[in-house]
């Protein structure tokens, strides 16, 4: 059996699920689409356990989001090959190729198992049966994309055509892949019914199975600029920390294109294999409440949530106590700073709300209150004119950077664990219920060095509290060490 290795695509911002999914930790991160606490990106690793000639995998994140990955993935005890941080995103035929050609640097030529990290597949063991049915035609050198079985006229999808009629309806049948005639844009809902009942029309999941040599030298025949970007992109990476960082230049440079038109469309060694597994690609709040498992009403609860006398609601709560009384059809979410409340006919529509608070400004379009960072978390609590108030949570073993400000002195009080305080050279430990202060312009800097998550709770006063006031000396995580590009590398 040859080894196989996932290459998990972790990009996308997921829009249609604001306000839990924002730029700044989209819903790949978040626990969705089943009763357990795993994350849509631990569910997609989680799903291929018991494939055989299983390998690590290699995730190809955003390096925004590169401790939250590396995070979820310590969280289940997986140590993946490799984790490559884009610098910007170039759709998904530059994120092959690097793969490609990180998967066989060394020389070796594995199959490489496409998947994005945010996909929802009900029935696991389907899947798995699936991909062991894909690999012998991707062994002999075929491009293998998984087709999903219909389930209804959709006309938010792509289509793939298959070359003759498919007959794999039953998600636990063995089949085998069939070659394609021609991928379809999203058609109108009259095409899409011919397409269901012509019976050789699949969704196009975008997910792939392909030797890694033979998904290159279809990249280095179709579309060689991209190839040349990414083998460069590469040769000159850099190692920081657990990561591989993309040459920011050189990647720049690669054409902004899908594996589909890149290649797909155009390739002649194309083959869809039929997959019915329950997938989703969970596209909109309405889509997960169809997914999710419902109760006797027709309503999905999540959180702190009551229902009384309402039905096909989907109704989520994160903070705070959400009631659900004699409504119908709505999708109501609370997050820690915004409350949504939609018809669910209307939830695809939550991107267009989006966009106007991008137009405004809005910090709620990209972020959440409760910002992560490598060390933990911060939370702002509220704010006034020059203060303002954080709760701040540091994980074991976790250290801020040694820094400085120069316009905000800080209060630091400390409600849980033990934290070593460094301040201008003098090194204090502070424990529960105790607190120190950090003056303007104080050197400084706050670890944890116990066993247990340290919460404090930081009060900042100051004609100046942006985030861009550090000036960074010594950092564990590799981030900026100056005060003009410290804001986007995170604060604190």
């Amino acid at each position: 059996m040859p080894g196989l290795v996932p290459v998990i695509l972790c990009g996308g911002t997921g829009t249609r699920l604001w306000p839990l999914s924002r730029a700044s930790y989209p819903k790949q991160y978040w626990a969705l689409g089943g009763d357990g606490d795993d994350t849509l990106l631990q569910q997609t690793h989680q799903r291929l356990s018991g494939i055989q000639g299983l390998r690590p995998p290699l995730l190809i994140c955003n390096e925004d989001h590169r401790f939250i990955v590396a995070e979820q993935m310590r969280q289940i005890g997986v140590e993946p090959a490799a984790i490559l941080l884009e610098p910007m995103g170039r759709n998904t035929a530059p994120a092959v190729a690097v793969a490609a050609l990180q998967a066989t640097a060394s020389g070796d030529d594995p199959l490489l198992l496409v998947l994005a990290a945010d996909h929802l597949i009900r029935d696991a063991a389907g899947f798995r049966s699936a991909v062991e049915a894909g690999m012998a035609t991707a062994e002999a050198g075929q491009l293998v994309t998984f087709g999903i079985v219909p389930t209804a006229p959709e006309t938010g999808y792509g289509y793939i055509e298959a070359a003759q009629p498919l007959t794999n309806a039953n998600p636990t049948a063995a089949s085998t892949p069939v070659p394609i005639a021609r991928f379809v844009e999203k058609p109108d809902r009259a095409t899409a019914e011919q397409f269901l009942a012509s019976g050789r029309f699949t969704w196009n999941s975008g997910m792939f199975l392909f030797k890694a040599s033979a998904i290159l030298a279809e990249l280095e025949r179709l579309a060689p600029e991209v190839v040349s970007a990414c083998r460069a992109a590469l040769e000159h990476d850099s190692e920081d920390l657990d990561f591989l960082r993309l040459e920011r230049e050189a990647f720049a440079g690669c054409p902004n294109v899908a594996i589909d038109v890149a290649v797909m469309e155009r390739t002649d060694r194309g083959a869809v294999l039929p997959l019915n597994a329950g997938w989703s690609d969970v596209g909109s709040w309405s889509a997960l409440w169809e997914t999710a498992e419902q109760d006797a009403c027709g309503n999905v609860l999540r959180g702190r949530v009551i229902s009384e006398a309402s039905s096909n609601c989907y109704l989520r709560s994160e903070h705070r106590l959400v009631v659900g009384l004699g409504v119908e059809n709505l999708v109501v979410v609370e997050t820690d700073d915004v409350v949504l409340v939609a018809h669910r006919d209307r939830a695809q529509d939550v991107k267009t709300i989006v966009g106007l608070l991008e137009r405004e400004g809005a910090p709620e379009s990209k972020a959440h209150r409760r910002i992560y960072r490598p060390w933990g978390s911060y939370d702002g609590i509220t704010e006034g004119e020059r203060w303002q108030v954080k709760k701040i949570v540091v994980n074991p073993g976790a250290s801020l950077s040694l820094q400085r400000h120069h316009h905000r002195a800080e209060h630091w009080i400390v409600v849980q664990g033990t934290a070593v305080v460094e301040r201008d050279g003098q090194e204090q430990f502070v424990g529960e219920n105790q607190s120190t202060y950090i003056p303007l312009g104080c050197k400084h800097r706050l670890s944890n060095p116990g066993k247990i998550p340290v919460e404090m709770i930081e009060v900042q006063s100051g004609p100046y509290l942006g985030e861009d006031d550090i000036v960074r000396f010594e950092d564990l995580y590799g981030r900026s060490e100056t005060p003009e590009t410290s804001k986007k590398a995170g604060g604190e």
